[in-house]
């Protein structure tokens, strides 16, 4: 009995030497957190650590100033502190996390408190704005591709990019139409300038053009529809809500219907795809489904089915408020990332012609997205 006992004790602790010899191999690098390794986060603490200080001060400032907003105050920071510190160092790999990972976990946050019911509407109200202003920036970029002799490539990410979801969409464009790491880095930086006039200029010219100031809708719908990337959606977003005091309810909408045009990015890859290699005569390169599908997306309507299923059983929607006010810093220090990431005067200096083509996407995105609302009467 005692031998028995004996052997079943060695068993054990032969087992459990086994496994802590696993977990200690392995780490902290197996643990997932946020859709990423712990690992990452560890090595790139140093740049997610500066964007979080930067972003401090931002919130605090924002709260003080709320015609202005934290997440503006955040890029404009950022942009600074870059004119005087180009090179990031062991701080430039936290920093795209911080731009990318971090503004997803934001946007994931904040489906807790959205009823799936107001997704899905919000989603078919801006379907024919979303269609109609991607059509126009492909168009423009098309049309100046050939009268201004751009090259075909940053053509087509400054296009992609306008007209979808910014850096998104021109790294899963980039991928099928074999663009190099310079076009790539000229069609963000475009992006990212634009991006950022957004955040600033949306909010007081939402004002001038009389966007209603009782109601997040219609500005959050020009938000979602009107501006490039995700970032700055939000915080052009955050910003009229920190004006004129409606919580997130600018935020919500916008979120909701940029997250709507960023699945265009799956049928605009495939069709791009389908051209190269009828170009090309020969196979082309085949396109991974899971390598351009945004998956966060899934992860923000998870969030929401929660919370309607929650409320539906009594939960009171104030439970889900701590998401969303952690979302909204998530966002600034995001913001902060991309302000790190912005060199205007390097953008400047690479050429007058891909910023025009920038710019002229962009207002023309901008003026279908009015007409079309105006024409709708959500304007």
């Amino acid at each position: 009995m005692v031998d028995s006992k004996s052997c079943l004790a060695t068993k054990c602790s032969r087992r459990i030497n086994r496994i802590s010899k696993s977990i200690s191999s392995t780490e902290l690098d197996e643990f997932e957190f946020g859709g990423e390794k712990m690992k990452d986060v560890i090595k790139n603490w140093q740049g997610i650590l500066l964007c979080f200080m930067i972003a401090i001060p931002s919130w605090l400032l924002g709260k003080q100033f709320e015609i202005i907003g934290g997440a503006v105050i955040a890029i404009i920071a950022g942009m600074i502190i870059t004119l005087f510190w180009k090179e990031k160092g062991v701080f430039e790999g936290g920093i795209k996390f911080t731009s990318k990972k971090i503004l997803q976990w934001a946007v994931i946050l904040l489906g807790f408190g959205l009823n799936l019911g107001v997704v899905y509407q919000t989603g078919m109200q801006s379907l024919p704005i979303i269609v109609c202003t991607i059509a126009t920036s492909l168009l423009i970029a098309f049309v100046l591709h050939k009268v201004l002799h751009i090259p075909g490539n940053i053509s087509t990410l400054i296009g992609c990019g306008s007209s979808i979801c910014g850096g998104s969409a021109v790294a899963a464009t980039a991928s099928v139409i074999d663009a190099d790491d310079e076009e790539v880095a000229q069609a963000i930086s475009v992006i990212f300038f634009f991006n950022v006039l957004a955040a600033i200029l949306f909010p007081p010219l939402g004002t001038i053009l009389g966007f209603s100031t009782t109601s997040g809708e219609a500005f959050g719908i020009f938000a979602g529809t009107a501006v490039n990337d995700t970032s700055s959606v939000t915080a052009a977003a955050s910003t009229w809500d920190s004006m004129w005091g409606f919580g997130t309810a600018t935020l919500d909408k916008a979120v909701t219907v940029k997250l709507t045009r960023t699945l265009a990015i799956i049928p605009i890859t495939l069709v791009l795809a389908f051209i190269r290699t009828k170009q090309s005569g020969k196979e082309g390169k085949k396109v991974n489904l899971k390598s351009i599908f945004p998956f966060f997306i899934l992860y923000f309507i998870g969030a929401s089915l929660i919370t309607t299923v929650a409320v539906g059983f009594g939960v009171p929607s104030s439970v889900f408020a701590p998401f969303k006010e952690l979302s909204k810093f998530f966002i600034v220090m995001a913001m902060a990332a991309i302000g790190l990431n912005t060199d205007i005067v390097k953008l400047i200096k690479t050429g007058g012609k891909p910023i025009i083509m920038g710019a002229s996407c962009w207002v023309g995105i901008t003026v279908v997205s009015l007409i079309l609302q105006s024409f709708m009467g959500i304007w």
